[in-house]
């Protein structure tokens, strides 16, 4: 594996770590900025918000631009954005902060896929994916603990300042070891008209759908695991950043295993990492209670979400193989479409009184959907008779786009 995808994966660790920490800070946040829990985790879903955007927008507006410069700027946009979020006086100036930061962490996932599986063979992009979402599973499992720690003890903006020097670090590292490239300006140049075409096919969108649901599904849960530690489960606030690790020790695990078979059994990693978190929801939604379950079930939910992981990003880029920024943009806007329901979803069952174990059935209920989903799709592929990558993008010109043939035949 290139050194440059390592380098990726570092700095994805610095983006996981400002996404998902204030799942361990809602409480000291909401005390801080005198408001509910509820109203702390929509932070959460306005990062997501912002992830949603900024994927495709960014994609679009930097589709001809060098991607390590496109990089780097993206990396610089997003510390600013966690030195925004320290010195935020008021809720609202934090909330902004966070979709700006998400903006930039949206573009730099979209950019930055694409280049990772730009750098390795067609058969190993799965591999390649795994080691970025690994950098996500290692900030669930350091950073984010790290970050509850930081906030237990320093107050919360103390993880805000921490996650701004990660990035730094991360632009050194782009900076460095990134290759650069310049962008084709010959007739394989980047056309966005062509690669938009992509959007016709229905395994798309149904690709797009399976990781929508599997990121809603367990989202909605993790973003209010910590209350459910403490007001259901009984365990001491001090229990959660262990907690959050367990969960990111799981998620490492899940990376590791799905990246390593995924390329090989694409489906049945999909089908069966999802099945598995609606399995783990329902039981933690039955077991909240008990601490020993809550906590071994946490780890368990982790391994499952991102077992997934690498398999949903490796189909996505598989069908898309004509836009891979486009490809890479569009996927991580559906696994944040995810973040951004599940969260709230599980904020307005709690707002309805229904409690903690009413959100993990909410998830659940998400994740069984994303089954249905993968079946479909699995139904459908086998249908068309194998493997389905569209063409690429050099084959069509702007002036016979719209001649060209139906972008869903198969073409593999």
């Amino acid at each position: 594996m290139p050194l440059a995808v390592y380098v990726l994966g570092l700095s994805v660790f610095a983006l996981g770590t400002s996404e998902f920490m204030l799942s361990g800070l809602l409480q000291p946040v909401a005390r801080d900025m005198g408001v509910s829990i509820p109203t702390a985790g929509l932070l959460i879903s306005a990062f997501a918000i912002g992830m949603v955007v900024g994927a495709p927008v960014l994609a679009a507006a930097t589709l001809r631009l060098p991607r390590r410069t496109t990089l780097m700027a993206l990396l610089a946009v997003f510390g600013l954005g966690q030195i925004a979020g320290a010195l935020a006086p008021s809720y609202g100036v934090l909330f902004a902060s966070r979709v700006v930061s998400a903006l930039a962490c949206a573009g730099f996932w979209a950019v930055g896929a694409a280049v990772a599986v730009s750098l390795v063979p067609v058969n190993a992009r799965a591999k390649a994916m795994a080691v970025m979402v690994g950098g996500l599973s290692i900030a669930n499992i350091a950073g984010v603990p790290a970050g509850a720690l930081l906030g237990q003890h320093a107050g919360w903006r103390a993880a805000f300042w921490a996650v701004a020097g990660l990035s730094a670090l991360g632009l050194v590292g782009v900076v460095a070891l990134v290759p650069r490239t310049q962008v084709p300006t010959g007739d394989d140049r980047p056309r966005l008209r062509a690669e938009l075409r992509i959007y016709r096919d229905r395994q798309v969108w149904l690709a797009l759908a399976a990781t929508a649901l599997s990121g809603g599904a367990v989202f909605c849960l993790f973003s209010y695991l910590g209350p459910l530690l403490t007001d259901v489960a009984g365990l001491d606030e001090s229990w959660v950043p262990t907690v959050l690790a367990l969960f990111g020790v799981g998620a490492l695990l899940g990376t590791v295993l799905g990246g390593r078979i995924a390329d090989a059994h694409l489906f049945g990693t999909m089908l069966g990492g999802i099945t598995a978190s609606t399995v783990v929801l329902s039981a933690l939604a039955l077991t909240a209670h008990s601490a020993v379950a809550a906590v071994t079930l946490a780890l368990l939910l982790g391994f499952t979400a991102f077992f997934t992981a690498p398999a949903l990003n490796a189909r996505m880029f598989n069908l898309a193989n004509a836009a891979p920024t486009l490809a890479g943009a569009t996927n991580t806007s559906a696994f944040n479409i995810g973040n951004t329901v599940g969260p709230w979803l599980g904020g307005l069952v709690l707002d309805l009184g229904w409690g903690y174990p009413a959100v993990a059935w909410t998830g659940a209920a998400l994740a069984g959907t994303g089954v249905v989903t993968t079946v479909a799709a699995m139904r459908l592929h086998r249908a068309a008779g194998g493997s389905r990558v569209i063409a690429t993008s050099a084959a069509y010109d702007l002036a016979d786009a719209e001649a060209a043939p139906d972008p869903s035949r198969t073409t593999h």
